[in-house]
């Protein structure tokens, strides 16, 4: 069906909801967030067909807990922070890693794990700390970094470990048994990684369809034409129609330069608690740039913002617009919650491009 048009594919998917009871599918990625606004696609799905956002935006699932560990390490006169620039403006308890810059912090935003080596490597005479947030596409890419700084030997380059597992996010909103979800559009980054397969005890366990796509309009609305037959058919399977990136076994090499340097733990998401075997840690012979061992840093608590609703956006349970603060004490000239900060956030997304369709 990678022939259709645009405009056929809107069609199958209007011919196909119409003879099923009311669809809700989760995209559980915030790149596939933005893209189905951005591209329109949002706009041609008929309106018994439901899409809501899952925790797939690294910045808005990483806890309130880190936020402040962060910011408590920049105002150290000694450290630098290096981080991706989705970062900067979250807010923390004691303000944002923006402002802990505009008071003199040393905060440099970068573009790779990488970049962050070759910055300690210049720098000798500062603690350099990089961010590891993101999911299992930039993951390995933080791997990758730790073992330069340790083929370098750099004694003042250290990491935060924050990143995390789509496949345990997944099951635990499913296991939690509150949200209605009947499947689920899966990132193709992601999966280039892990491969389609690590979707099977999703489709298995649950009974819940897993399309992988791509982030083009044909690609999304494809996968959600699969996602549709399949309930329609009452099945539950794996699909994966990003054929030209993403492959059933993933990228072994990845895997394998994630598997050296990290080991699963569980880990702390915002306002989702503790799920267990859903982060990363580093390995016992890499702990010499673990930031929490090495640098005496603490991830306390989750907490939220009062007022603040991403904890149930990000979930699925909430759209932005039915938050009391979307675009009113919450905008992104002035956020409250991480949503609206990440240009992958779901509220931001809606900011942008979906307030007229709340």
């Amino acid at each position: 069906m990678s022939h259709l048009s645009i405009e056929e594919m809107k069609e199958r998917i209007a011919d196909v909801a119409r003879g099923l009871r009311p669809v809700q599918l989760m995209e559980i990625c915030g790149t596939h967030t933005v893209a189905l606004f951005r591209t329109g696609v949002k706009s041609l799905l008929p309106r018994t067909l439901r899409m809501v956002s899952g925790p797939g935006c690294p910045v808005c699932v990483t806890s309130q807990g880190y936020i402040d560990a962060a910011c408590e390490a920049a105002i150290r006169p000694e450290v630098t922070i290096c981080t991706y620039g989705d970062m900067v403006r979250v807010p923390g308890r004691t303000g944002s890693l923006e402002k802990q810059r505009a008071r003199g912090a040393q905060v440099v935003v970068v573009y790779s794990a990488r970049d962050a080596v070759k910055y300690a490597a210049d720098h000798p005479d500062r603690q350099v700390l990089f961010l590891a947030v993101g999911f299992e596409m930039t993951a390995p890419a933080t791997a990758a970094a730790v073992l330069d700084a340790q083929n370098r030997d750099l004694r003042n380059f250290f990491i935060l470990p924050g990143h995390k597992l789509v496949i345990p996010a997944m099951v635990a909103l499913l296991s939690a048994g509150d949200l209605p979800i009947d499947g689920f559009l899966c990132p193709g980054h992601v999966t280039v990684v892990i491969g389609s397969a690590a979707y099977r005890p999703v489709a298995e366990r649950f009974g819940k369809p897993c399309v992988v796509a791509g982030f083009e309009a044909g690609q999304m609305l494809l996968g959600l034409l699969h996602l549709l037959e399949q309930i329609a058919r009452g099945e539950s399977r794996v699909e994966n129609v990003y054929g030209v990136a993403a492959t059933e076994q993933g990228n072994l090499a990845a895997c394998e330069c994630l598997a050296k340097v990290f080991q699963p733990a569980d880990t702390i998401w915002r306002a989702m608690g503790t799920i267990p075997a859903s982060g990363l840690e580093l390995r016992r012979a890499f702990r010499q740039f673990d930031a929490v061992a090495q640098l005496g840093l603490t991830i306390g608590e989750d907490y939220e913002q009062p007022g603040c609703r991403c904890g149930e956006v990000i979930q699925g349970k909430l759209l932005p617009p039915d938050c009391s603060l979307f675009g009113k004490a919450c905008t992104p000239t002035m956020p409250v919650g991480p949503c609206m900060v990440s240009s992958e956030g779901t509220c931001a997304a809606w900011y942008k491009y979906g307030r007229t369709r709340s």
